[in-house]
Formats: C-alpha cells, sequence, structure tokens
C-alpha cells in the first residue's frame, strides 16, 4: 500500500534466490512491452535474466524505443505499426525505457535473478508461489514509490502474509 493505505498496482515483488537457483526461461505473463495509445504498456515489467523482451508497435505512428540503465543499454531505431522489435537482458537490475520520439513515453522492465518474483494485481497483493524459505527478505520496488529504490521487509511464512507500506501517493491515472 502506498502512504495513503490505497493498494499500489503493479510494484514489483521478489525475494532472493539461494546459491545455485537459477530464474526460469520466462514467468507466467507475456515478455512483452507494447507501445499503445503513445505510452509503454504494462508501465512495469517483470522478467528473468537472459530472457527475451519483445517491443510490438500497437501504434499508427512511429516509435524508437531506447535505455540508458546500466547493463542494458539498448537502441531500438525507427519502427512502425504492427511491427516488432526484441532484445535480450543479461543483466539484473531496472532498466528505464523511454522513446526518443515521444518525450512522455516511459516504462520500466525490473530484469530479476531469482524464480520468486511476482507483480502486484488491482489489490495490490502478489502472491510468491514456492519460496522454499519460511523466513527471509522480501523486496518491493515501485518506480513511483519510495523514491524508486527497492524497500526490503522480513517475512516470515508462518504469519501468513507480509504488508509492506511504501512511501509516497500513486498517481492512479498516470499510468495504465
Amino acid at each position: 500500500m502506498d502512504a495513503t493505505g490505497a493498494p499500489v498496482v503493479n510494484a514489483v515483488v521478489l525475494v532472493p534466490a539461494s546459491k545455485g537457483v537459477k530464474p526460469p526461461a520466462s514467468f507466467a505473463w507475456p515478455s512483452m512491452m507494447e507501445q499503445k495509445d503513445i505510452a509503454f504498456s504494462p508501465y512495469v515489467l517483470v522478467v528473468p535474466v537472459g530472457s527475451e523482451v519483445r517491443f510490438p508497435n500497437r501504434d499508427r505512428v512511429r516509435h524508437h524505443v531506447y535505455s540508458f540503465s546500466k547493463g542494458n543499454r539498448f537502441e531500438l531505431k525507427l519502427y512502425g505499426q504492427d511491427e516488432t522489435r526484441h532484445l535480450a537482458f543479461k543483466t539484473a537490475g531496472i532498466v528505464a525505457v523511454g522513446c526518443n520520439i515521444h518525450d512522455e513515453m516511459i516504462g520500466y522492465i525490473r530484469v530479476v535473478d531469482t524464480p520468486f518474483a511476482a507483480m502486484t494485481g488491482p489489490d495490490g497483493i502478489a502472491h510468491l508461489e514456492g519460496v522454499p524459505a519460511a523466513k527471509g527478505n522480501v523486496t518491493v520496488w515501485h518506480p513511483d514509490l519510495s523514491s524508486g529504490k527497492d524497500v526490503v521487509v522480513p517475512f516470515d511464512a508462518g504469519q501468513g502474509e507480509t504488508t509492506v507500506r511504501l512511501t509516497g501517493k500513486l498517481a492512479h491515472a498516470a499510468h495504465h
């Protein structure tokens, strides 16, 4: 939840993997960030390290997608409607994605090196499956809250659920 107690949608929730545990080839949701209505959709995407993300253009205008993020810099030069570019992300971290033509377009990809990752839904809840440890730390991140920094809190599986409060107020109307 945010500082006002409202549920936070599209927050990334992670539990670090123990040594030797590899991330999956993909998660249950598509490794895809569309350009649609002059916006990136989804606004936040979680993908495992090494996976390929597709960037389809659903707009009638051309886009020039790029990132200057350390370890994941890229540039997808101008391409038009119903064209798709794709790219593999080899470094864990946060990738801020923009469009050289439309400055208002911004999206985020969180590249993770753990199989224990999820996104919060409209109710602000994320379900992590198969976490082996009964106790540990959970990391929560949303680009628009807590100054865009990771919030790390302890969890105890015996408690059933862990509530994390992020600082700031989510501008719900700004992103879909």
